[in-house]
């Protein structure tokens, strides 16, 4: 399984909905959340989660 870099959702690796950035294939659970991804790759991809490092709970 993968999570959906927009909003968060496990998703199967195999979801219809992809997109590659950066070399890295990126699935996602809706049209809406790729569409998202595809207009600002980067706003989701360097968005750190409230307790990863760095975050504001670290």
């Amino acid at each position: 399984m993968a999570k959906d870099p927009v909003c968060g959702m496990t998703v199967d690796e195999k979801a219809p909905l992809k997109s590659t950035h950066g070399g890295k294939n990126y699935v996602f659970c809706s049209a809406s959340c790729k569409a998202k991804f595809d207009k600002n790759p980067t706003q989701y991809l360097s968005a750190k989660k409230p307790n990863e490092k760095g975050g504001p709970d670290a």
